[in-house]
C-alpha cells in the first residue's frame, strides 16, 4: 500500500510537471507519420523491370538490397527516377542511390512549393509559408549535401550522411527528440541542440580524436516528433509509431554490409524511441545505445531492454531541467526508471560541461568528447573518467 501511495503521488507530481510547472506547456497532438513511403501504390503497379518490385510495406531490408545489388547501375537509376520517393526511403537500397532519388524528390518538392508561392488564389499568408518551404527544399538541394530518407508528409521527415559512410570505420546515427521536423533539422553552423548540428559537432570530434580514421554520422529524424511538452511528449505514443521505422532504417544499413555498426545516439523523446526499438536491435544494427537527457526509456533496466547493445546513459545534474521530471509510468503517462540511476545499470558518461536540456553536443564538453570516444569504440577511455 505504501509503495502504491508513492507511485501515485509521483504521478501527480508528473502530470502537474507536464501541464504546466517545470515548463512542460501545451502541446498540440501530432498524427504519427506511419507505413510505407508515398508512391507505393504506383511502385507496387510498375512493370518497368517485367517483374515484381519490392513491396515497401512486406520486404524486408536484407530483401531490398538482394534486389537492387541483382541489378545493374541503369536499371537501378531507372527507378530512382520514376518512382524518387519510394526509392529514396526504401531501406536496404544503396546510399548513393538514395542521395540521388531524393535529389529528385526535393526538387520536385521545391518546384511545387515555388508554384505554390505565386497562386494568386492562395491567401498571403499559404503564399509565404510555400515561399519559406521552397527556400528550406533549395538548402537541402546545395552542394555535397547527402539525404539519405526525405518524406514531406505531415511536418516532414529526414535523414542526412556527414562522410562517406561506405567507406567509414566508425559511424554513429543521432535521434533526436521534441520539435523535430524538416523545418528545424538544420539551424546553422554553431546550433549544437538540432539534429544536424548534433551529428556535424559529433563527426568533427571524432575527426580531431583520430584524423585517420574514416568516419560517419546520420542525422535521423525519422518519426514524427512531439511538439512542445504536452501529452504527447508524456505518453510514448508517437515512440511507437517511431520505433519500427528507426529499427527498420538501421536494419537498412546493416543490411547494406558495413563493417562496423553504428553507436546510436538518443536524445530526449528520441531516447523513448530507441528504448522501444532496443529489442530489435542485434549487435549488426547498433553497436552501442547512448540516451542523454532521457525521461525514461519504458525500461526498468538496461537488461530489460533486451537489445544487442551497450547501453550507456548520461544526464547534466542540476543543468537539465529533465532531472526535476519524475521518473514514473502509469496510466500511460510517464516513461518509467531513470536510464541514470545506477539501479538501472547503464554504462556512465561524464558530462560535464554541457548546459541546458541540448548541449550535449556542444564542442568542449566532456560528454562529446565521450560520445566521439563510443563511437570510435574507445570505451576504456570513457570507463576510466566515469
Amino acid at each position: 500500500m505504501r509503495r502504491l501511495k508513492r507511485t501515485l503521488i509521483a504521478a501527480t507530481l508528473a502530470a502537474t510537471a507536464m501541464a504546466g510547472t517545470a515548463g512542460w506547456a501545451a502541446g498540440d497532438r501530432q498524427d504519427a507519420v506511419t507505413g510505407p513511403p508515398a508512391g507505393s501504390a504506383a511502385w507496387r503497379a510498375d512493370d518497368v523491370l517485367h517483374r515484381p518490385l519490392p513491396d515497401p510495406a512486406t520486404a524486408t531490408p536484407r530483401e531490398v538490397a538482394r534486389f537492387f545489388a541483382s541489378l545493374d547501375a541503369t536499371r537501378q537509376q531507372q527507378l530512382a527516377t520514376r518512382h524518387p520517393l519510394v526509392v529514396g526511403n526504401l531501406d536496404g537500397a544503396p546510399v548513393a542511390l538514395r542521395y540521388a532519388a531524393n535529389r529528385l524528390a526535393i526538387t520536385a518538392e521545391r518546384d511545387r512549393q515555388l508554384a505554390r508561392s505565386t497562386d494568386r488564389s492562395r491567401t498571403a499568408h499559404e503564399r509565404e509559408q510555400a515561399r519559406a518551404a521552397a527556400a528550406r527544399y533549395a538548402r537541402l538541394l546545395a552542394p555535397g549535401r547527402q539525404i539519405l530518407a526525405f518524406d514531406p508528409r505531415g511536418r516532414g521527415q529526414l535523414a542526412e550522411v556527414y562522410g562517406d559512410w561506405t567507406a567509414a570505420r566508425h559511424t554513429a546515427v543521432v535521434v533526436p527528440g521534441s520539435d523535430t521536423d524538416l523545418a528545424t533539422f538544420d539551424r546553422g553552423e554553431q546550433r549544437y541542440d538540432s539534429p544536424a548540428g548534433m551529428a556535424r559537432a559529433l563527426r568533427a570530434e571524432m575527426a580531431r580524436q583520430d584524423p585517420a580514421a574514416p568516419t560517419a554520422v546520420i542525422a535521423w529524424a525519422g518519426y514524427t516528433t512531439p511538439v512542445g511538452v504536452g501529452l504527447d511528449a508524456a505518453t510514448g505514443r508517437l515512440a511507437e509509431a517511431g520505433a519500427p521505422r528507426l529499427d527498420r532504417f538501421l536494419a537498412g544499413l546493416a543490411a547494406l554490409g558495413g563493417d562496423t555498426a553504428p553507436a546510436v545516439f538518443c536524445h530526449s523523446y528520441g531516447s523513448v524511441v530507441c528504448g522501444l526499438a532496443a529489442p530489435h536491435l542485434g549487435a549488426a544494427e547498433a553497436a552501442d545505445l547512448v540516451v542523454l537527457a532521457s525521461p525514461g526509456v519504458h525500461a526498468d533496466s538496461a537488461a530489460a531492454l533486451h537489445t544487442g547493445a551497450r547501453v550507456w546513459a548520461t544526464r547534466r545534474n542540476g543543468e537539465d531541467w529533465i532531472g526535476d521530471v519524475p521518473n514514473v509510468s502509469l496510466f500511460g503517462l510517464g516513461h518509467g526508471a531513470d536510464p541514470t540511476s545506477g539501479a538501472f545499470g547503464a554504462l556512465s558518461v561524464p558530462s560535464t560541461g554541457a548546459h541546458g536540456h541540448s548541449g550535449y553536443f556542444t564542442p568542449g564538453t566532456q560528454s562529446l568528447r565521450h560520445f566521439a570516444q563510443i563511437a570510435l569504440r574507445r570505451y576504456d577511455e570513457v570507463r576510466r573518467a566515469a
